[in-house]
């Protein structure tokens, strides 16, 4: 059979469209099988400003903090050790440029107080880490009561520094001192703790030591507890005893922990202030009479508060913050070469 040319041209009925569309609907219309999208609507819109905003907000307080009460002072601190500043009259600023840190340089009191804060802090650091890690290794066994020692190790870190350093003043008094009572006791003639180079040192040392051994115990502890016992069973298997179980799978796994916790010491050496300044009274800005025990924290005080002098004072603080960052950045070197060594 033959179509005639009227059927070709012909429009398709309306009966032959797919199925589910309108008759004369576009060709790119949409069908039953896929719904239009869902309309853009102001719950949509406020819905993604809430999933990327709110992060931000939820850390925005610290930063907030951070820059309103350590920034903002860091920098206006740096601005004061760039001008002459008297306490007196704090309207009147002199640009003085770097004056000030020169005049430290040829400092003998400041030279005195950064060798002061070296002695003090290695004095107190080492033995402190010592026995931190000695008690640690102790209360790291099963013993009756261990929540008990743990509590009592962290009770000087608890104690205010007042508190302490004044217990230490009676304790280290030269007349009817408990110290100076043992040392007669034994044959050997009392000393003057304040007036006394290396005694005031060793003096204020006691106090740090006393304060944050417990301190540092804990950390270890928790190390301690984090290494696998696989370690130490396989040792006691190879027929090693307690101590060098101690020196060869405890110490070498601490060496992250050991690093972190001589930093941190190292940091609060630096920044060693309340402990000197209560234990020296009236002179204790001084650090005595002879400047025996005055680290960088009490030459800042001397020089800030006692002589008026906010931009040397400034200078200071800037200097004890160039120190840290030096440690900070050995620690970060050393720290890399220890994950590279392992």
């Amino acid at each position: 059979m033959t179509v005639s040319k009227q059927a070709l041209q012909q429009p398709a009925s309306s009966t032959d469209a797919a199925p589910g569309t309108q008759p004369g609907a576009a060709p790119g219309a949409h069908g039953r099988g896929t719904p239009p999208p869902p309309p853009s609507s102001w719950r949509s819109r406020l819905y993604r400003w809430d999933m990327k905003a709110s992060p931000y907000a939820f850390i925005s307080p610290f930063f907030i903090v951070f820059g309103a009460f350590s920034l903002v002072p860091l920098l206006y601190t740096a601005w004061y050790s760039l001008h002459n500043v008297q306490l007196a009259d704090l309207d009147n600023q002199t640009w003085v440029g770097l004056d000030n840190y020169q005049n430290l340089l040829s400092s003998d009191f400041f030279w005195n107080s950064l060798w002061v804060t070296f002695t003090i802090g290695v004095i107190s650091t080492v033995p402190q880490l010592m026995m931190a890690i000695g008690l640690a290794h102790l209360l790291n066994y099963k013993l009756r009561g261990s929540t008990v020692w743990r509590v009592v190790m962290l009770t000087p870190y608890a104690t205010s520094v007042a508190a302490a350093t004044l217990v230490f003043v009676l304790l280290y008094s030269w007349d009817g001192g408990m110290i100076n009572w043992l040392l007669d006791f034994v044959g050997i003639d009392p000393v003057n703790w304040r007036e006394s180079d290396w005694g005031s040192k060793f003096a204020v040392s006691t106090i740090v030591i006393w304060r944050w051994t417990g301190y540092n115990a804990l950390i270890y502890l928790a190390a301690m507890q984090a290494i696998p016992t696989d370690l130490y069973e396989s040792a006691s298997i190879d027929g090693a005893n307690r101590w060098q179980q101690f020196i060869n799978v405890t110490v070498p796994q601490l060496r992250p922990t050991i690093l972190f916790t001589v930093v941190v010491s190292t940091i609060g050496a630096t920044q060693l202030f309340g402990e000197p300044l209560l234990f020296g009274g009236v002179s204790g800005s001084k650090g005595g009479s002879g400047h025996d025990y005055q680290t960088l924290g009490l030459y800042m005080y001397d020089q800030g508060w006692i002589v008026g002098n906010l931009g040397k004072a400034s200078a200071i603080a800037w200097s004890m913050f160039l120190i840290l960052l030096i440690i900070a950045l050995i620690n970060l070197v050393i720290t890399r070469r220890l994950r590279k060594s392992q």
